[in-house]
């Protein structure tokens, strides 16, 4: 009978082996994000939604993309895209941001009269920005930090703010009021699969490009989330910074002296 020690000794090489090459390959950096302190939990549920996706939303993604003739998909999308106008112009207002609520709330109305219920999408072609606000910008941009990013089961990338924040922007849904109940979960579905078809072909160049698909994915939204909750305002600061350290003399430069004139010689 073998002992506990033999019957470990060749996981522990193993182990060793396996944090060896992580650390060539990192160039012996840390192993964990500080950003990302629940990376084994968020692992778990990226791995699920993942399987979720590959058997479910992508098929069906695809076969939408390929049967809905394209205006169709466009009039789902403008659809949703007007509801998510209605609570967009609530949390600019929640913000302060009195131009960007108007010119929200006057999307919403102008698309859901004139606009078809908001299959036409004539608010655009009139001139009027979309913002895409929501309740964990908002309370983000009053102070609250993000905290830990999160991979959420079915709802995906996350962070504690936003997670704490998504009941709210979940109420603040005007389709999930939506009476009868089955016509509500139609609805659901359809856009979800419509949201996955919009982006089936940045996907597919994704796992073509990515190493690792978690990490790309996970900071690439929280870069994106950053932005979206300061409007690209650190983006800037920090190219500001960037230009000024070019534009500073470094400490390296020779100042030549300027030759010597005969009146400052004879001076």
């Amino acid at each position: 009978m073998k002992s506990k020690n033999m019957t470990t000794l060749p996981r522990a090489r193993g182990l060793a082996l396996a944090v060896a090459a992580c650390a060539v390959l990192s160039g012996c950096a840390a192993p964990s994000n500080p950003e990302d302190p629940f990376e084994k939990f968020n692992r778990a549920s990226f791995a699920f939604n993942d399987a979720v996706d590959r058997v479910a939303l992508k098929p069906a993604a695809t076969a939408y993309k390929k049967v809905t003739p394209s205006f169709v998909q466009t009039g789902v999308g403008n659809f949703f895209g007007n509801l998510s106008d209605a609570w967009s112009s609530v949390n600019n207002f929640l913000q302060g941001k009195g131009e960007a609520g108007m010119t929200d709330f006057t999307r919403f109305a102008l698309n859901s009269t004139f606009g078809i219920v908001g299959l036409l999408d004539i608010a655009s072609e009139a001139g009027l920005q979309k913002h895409d606000e929501d309740l964990g910008q908002t309370l983000g941009y009053w102070g609250v930090p993000s905290g830990p990013y999160l991979m959420l089961p079915i709802f995906g990338p996350s962070t504690v703010r936003d997670t704490a924040a998504l009941p709210g922007d979940m109420w603040g849904d005007p389709w999930s009021h939506k009476e009868p109940v089955n016509w509500r979960n139609i609805g659901t579905g359809v856009r979800v699969v419509d949201t996955r078809a919009a982006v089936l072909d940045a996907s597919n160049l994704m796992e073509e490009a990515a190493l690792d698909r978690y990490e790309f994915i996970r900071d690439g939204f929280l870069q994106r989330r950053e932005s979206q909750v300061f409007d690209g305002e650190n983006e800037r600061k920090q190219d500001d910074a960037q230009d000024d350290a070019q534009d500073e003399p470094t400490s390296n430069t020779q100042v030549v002296p300027e030759p010597a004139t005969p009146e400052k010689t004879q001076q």
